[in-house]
């Protein structure tokens, strides 16, 4: 009985393989029939190159594995947005097939704990609003609500900003905005009636207080509050380099917040104020191609280079913030300089179509180990990758934007 019992175990498994790779060549055969007019807008040659690239979302960056991710759940964002302005399912099924990669039939989340608390794991959370809205499949709320439990307990700095991560603790970076702000405020303004608004907005208020350089007005890429990291200012806590993609991200979320933010809010006003301060100062360092540099306001010194990912959020911001009315109308011609500039020097075509997106920082931060120590030669020195995922989303982001 026993060996009988074995054999049937065998059996399914080598069944579930079978289906697996057949699954996976319908999958390799749809993504070869992909066309990618030069007709279509950029935002849909971006996703279909993408899709024809990885069939299946988690396999973006050439993973070999899906795993719950930030990088991933802002593509994602991009595609929902792509999804909504085109109505072609072919977005949302995208989306839906790395949802279902990651979350099983009960709701748990892929190698995600709850402990960690890292704030990094709150983003991807984002597409799982829209995916309960259409499918109503309940695993989809109760992500949600284990990512909403983890922002309850989350650690926080003595002045009640989120920790970026538990192990960076009385840490905030401004990577840390995109990750948990808009996610946060989007939940409390769908399932709590915007209770939690104002604690979104300390969010900024901290990273305001505590990240701007008075003599340039750009933000610092993270703070320490207890200033015992090697790279925290003894004096003010704030890591010693301004970081393009790190202003994108917080760009990128005060944008993103103000969508939950009823106009009636008292922390509105505030929040677009944040906005304008630093669109103005970003705009002084956009180089003469549109696009702005690694570090931010190093300009041509040696080594530093025009960078995709910080460029593109500055573009969705700029254009976002101006479609909005949250920002002058200048900024809209601004962001039509990025893009431009962006496709101009950054974007390459294939002959069959499919578009590539050069000159992405492949990742930046402070800290761990190796250490980082958040010095000019560490932000130039880090990996430049094509088609990194931080360059994907935002592109996408920006070009939807751009085409309303």
């Amino acid at each position: 009985m026993i060996k009988n019992r074995n054999k049937n175990y065998l059996a399914l498994i080598i069944l579930t393989c079978v289906l697996l790779f057949a699954n996976s060549k319908i999958i390799a055969q749809e993504s070869s029939k992909i066309i990618i007019s030069k007709d279509l807008k950029w935002s849909e040659r971006m996703a279909l190159s993408i899709m024809k690239r990885a069939p299946i979302a988690w396999q973006v960056d050439n993973n070999e594995k899906t795993k719950w991710d930030y990088k991933i759940g802002l593509l994602m964002t991009s595609f929902e947005k792509l999804h909504k302005k085109t109505n072609n399912p072919v977005y949302a099924d995208y989306i839906k097939g790395y949802a279902e990669t990651v979350i099983n039939s009960s709701g748990e989340i892929l190698n995600y704990k709850l402990e960690d608390y890292n704030i990094d794991n709150i983003n991807a959370g984002k597409m799982l609003f829209d995916l309960y809205s259409r499918t109503k499949d309940n695993r989809y709320l109760t992500a949600l609500q284990t990512l909403r439990k983890q922002l309850e307990t989350h650690p926080r700095t003595n002045s009640g900003g989120f920790w970026h991560k538990k192990i960076y603790p009385y840490q905030m970076w401004l990577d840390g905005l995109y990750m948990g702000a808009p996610f946060y405020a989007q939940y409390t303004a769908t399932f709590d009636k915007g209770k939690d608004l104002d604690d979104v907005a300390k969010q900024f208020e901290q990273v305001h207080l505590h990240t701007i350089d008075k003599k340039t007005g750009l933000l610092f890429h993270a703070w320490d509050e207890s200033k015992q990291m090697p790279w925290a200012n003894k004096e003010t806590g704030t890591s010693p380099n301004f970081w393009s993609r790190s202003i994108g991200w917080y760009m990128m979320a005060l944008v993103d917040v103000l969508d939950y933010m009823p106009k009636e809010h008292s922390k509105r006003k505030e929040l677009i104020g944040y906005l304008n301060e630093i669109s103005t100062t970003v705009a002084k360092y956009q180089d003469t191609s549109g696009l702005w540099f690694q570090v931010t306001d190093a300009g041509k010194k040696e080594g530093n280079y025009l960078e995709a990912s910080g460029s593109e959020m500055f573009v969705y911001a700029f254009a976002k913030g101006a479609n909005k009315g949250y920002l002058p109308e200048k900024y809209k011609k601004l962001a039509v300089k990025g893009f431009d500039g962006i496709v101009k020097n950054l974007i390459k075509v294939d002959e069959d179509g499919e578009i590539h997106i050069t000159q992405v920082c492949a990742s930046a931060g402070l800290g761990g180990n190796p250490y980082r120590d958040g010095s000019y030669e560490y932000y130039i020195k880090e990996k430049i990758k094509t088609d990194n995922s931080h360059g994907l989303g935002p592109f996408i982001l920006a070009a939807v934007e751009l085409e309303k």
